[in-house]
C-alpha cells in the first residue's frame, strides 16, 4: 500500500460492500483509506496501521456504509412538518400546503433547508435529491454544510413561460457547484400541473443542455384514472408522447404506474429512474405503493426517500428503507421479497444510479467519492448479530450513525454536528413561523385536481 500520507483512515470498521455482481457483502476489521475526497484504498485494518495520516477514526464496533441517498424530497418543507395531519391528498394540497407556500420567503427556505440538512446528516444521509422553490438559498446551504445535492427550481405551467425559464437558469448556474458536490436538473412539478407543451419543451432543453429531468408522476392510482378519463393516457404515456421518457428522468413516487405502462417503460430510450417514499403512501392511505419488483424487473433503478418532512413527518431514509421492504413483503405476499440485503443495495447503490451518481458514489470502492458513514451496532436493540444486513435494515435506527463523511470531510463525528448550529437554526425558524403558517390571505399558488 502507498505510504503517501493519506487525509482519513477509518479503521477496526466491518465495511458493506459490493460485488461485480452488485451483490451486498461485508468485509471485517477493515481500513478505509482516504485522499483527495476519494476512497484510496479499503483494506485490512492491520495493512493501514503504518499508513500516515492527517486523520484517524477507530471504528470498533461499527459498520462503514456508503452513506444514504434521499432520492427525492423537498427539504425546506421542514418547517411545515406536522401542520397538515390526516387528510386526504386534494385537502392536504388545497386547504394546507399549497396556501401556506403562497406565504414562503427565501429566507424560509434557507432556514428549512439549514434545519433538513441537519437533521439529514444526523440521520446517515449525504446526498438528496431536491425539488422546491427558491433554491439558490437551498444550494447555499448546501455549499455550507457539507452535503451532497441533486437540485431542481420546480415550475408550474401556471407560471407561464418564466418558470420552465427559471428552472432552466438554475440548473446552468448551479451545476457543479460547491466543488463539485451539486448537480442539477429541470423540475416540472407534474404532468398533472405541467402542460404537454410544457413538458415536451423541457424534454427538448434536457437534450440540448444534457441536464436529467425530476419530476412528480403517477403519484397515486387517482391521478392516473384521472389522466385516462380526461387526457386517453396515463401519465407515463403523457411523458412518452411529450419525449421526457427519452430523457434522463427521475420519477417521484409512480404507485400509479399501471400495468399498462410497464411495456412503456421497458421500450423508454431514456435513463428511467424511480424515487420510492413509502412512509407517506401510507399517511395517506393509498391502495398501491410503488411497484418495486416490476421496475426492478425492467432493469429500473428504484431509489429510497422520504419526500417532504410535510407529508411523511421526517427525513429518515433509515426508516424508507426498514418500510420499504415490509411494504414490499406484504404488497407481494411474500416474506422472500424484499430481502435485507436487495434493500440495502435499494438504499445504496441503486439510489446513487436513481440520481445519476452511480458512477462516483453508492459503493465503498476506490476511486469513488468518500461519502460514508459508521454506523454503531453495540446497541442493546442491535444485540446480538446473527444476520448482519438484517440487523441493519430491521434493527438499526438512524440514531445509531455516529459518524458522517462527505468527499472525506467529517460532517458529523461521535453525533456532534460540526456544520450546522442547530439551535440558532430553531430560534430564527420558530420567530418566522407565525408569518408563514398564515392562511389568512385565501390564496394559494396551485390548485389540486388530480
Amino acid at each position: 500500500m502507498s505510504q503517501t500520507p493519506a487525509d482519513l483512515i477509518i479503521t477496526g470498521c466491518t465495511v458493506l460492500a459490493h460485488d461485480d455482481q452488485e451483490r451486498i457483502g461485508f468485509r471485517e476489521d477493515a481500513a478505509i483509506v482516504v485522499r483527495d475526497g476519494a476512497v484510496a484504498a479499503v483494506t485490512d485494518a492491520a495493512e493501514a496501521v503504518h499508513v500516515p495520516a492527517a486523520e484517524r477514526i477507530d471504528a470498533r464496533g461499527q459498520v462503514a456504509m456508503p452513506g444514504l441517498v434521499n432520492c427525492h424530497t423537498h427539504a425546506p418543507m421542514v418547517a411545515l412538518r406536522g401542520l397538515a395531519e390526516d387528510l386526504p391528498t386534494e385537502e392536504w394540497f388545497n386547504d394546507v400546503v399549497w396556501p401556506v407556500e403562497v406565504n414562503l420567503t427565501e429566507q424560509d427556505v434557507a432556514l428549512g433547508a439549514r434545519l433538513a440538512c441537519a437533521e439529514m446528516i444526523r440521520g446517515g444521509v449525504t446526498c438528496f435529491a431536491d425539488h422546491y422553490f427558491d433554491m439558490d438559498a437551498v444550494a447555499d446551504v448546501v455549499a455550507e454544510c457539507g452535503l451532497r445535492a441533486h437540485l431542481g427550481q420546480a415550475y408550474f405551467s401556471s407560471q407561464g413561460p418564466q418558470g420552465r425559464e427559471a428552472s432552466l437558469e438554475f440548473a446552468l448556474r448551479h451545476r457543479g457547484g460547491a466543488g463539485g458536490r451539486i448537480t442539477t436538473a429541470l423540475a416540472p412539478h407534474a404532468p398533472y400541473t405541467v402542460t404537454d407543451d410544457d413538458l415536451a419543451a423541457t424534454a427538448a432543453l434536457a437534450h440540448e443542455h444534457g441536464l436529467p429531468v425530476h419530476l412528480h408522476a403517477a403519484e397515486n392510482r387517482d391521478q392516473a384514472e384521472t389522466s385516462l378519463a380526461r387526457h386517453g393516457a396515463t401519465p407515463i404515456e403523457v411523458m412518452e408522447r411529450t419525449g421526457l421518457l427519452g430523457t434522463e428522468l427521475l420519477i417521484a413516487h409512480g404507485t400509479g404506474i399501471l400495468d399498462r405502462d410497464l411495456p412503456v417503460l421497458e421500450r423508454a430510450r431514456g435513463r428511467i429512474a424511480v424515487a420510492s417514499a413509502p412512509r407517506g403512501y401510507l399517511k395517506f392511505a393509498w391502495p398501491t405503493t410503488t411497484p418495486v419488483r416490476a421496475l426492478r424487473a425492467l432493469g429500473i433503478p428504484v431509489g429510497l426517500a422520504t419526500d417532504g418532512a410535510a407529508s411523511n413527518n421526517s427525513l429518515d431514509v433509515w426508516e424508507s428503507m426498514a418500510l420499504t421492504a415490509l411494504v414490499q413483503k406484504s404488497t407481494e405476499g411474500d416474506p422472500r421479497w424484499l430481502t435485507s440485503r436487495q434493500a440495502l443495495h435499494h438504499a445504496t447503490l441503486q439510489s446513487a444510479q436513481a440520481v445519476g451518481l452511480g458512477d462516483r458514489v453508492g459503493r465503498i470502492a476506490p476511486g469513488l467519492r468518500a461519502d460514508i458513514v459508521l454506523v454503531d451496532l453495540t446497541g442493546p436493540h442491535t444485540q446480538p448479530v446473527h444476520d448482519l444486513a438484517a440487523t441493519l435494515v430491521h434493527s438499526a435506527r438512524a440514531a445509531d450513525v455516529t459518524t458522517t463523511i462527505v468527499d472525506g470531510r467529517v460532517l458529523m463525528r461521535d453525533r456532534e454536528l460540526l456544520t450546522i448550529d442547530v439551535p440558532a437554526v430553531v430560534e430564527e425558524l420558530a420567530a418566522r413561523l407565525p408569518a408563514l403558517v398564515d392562511r389568512g390571505h385565501g390564496t394559494r399558488i396551485q390548485e389540486y385536481d388530480a
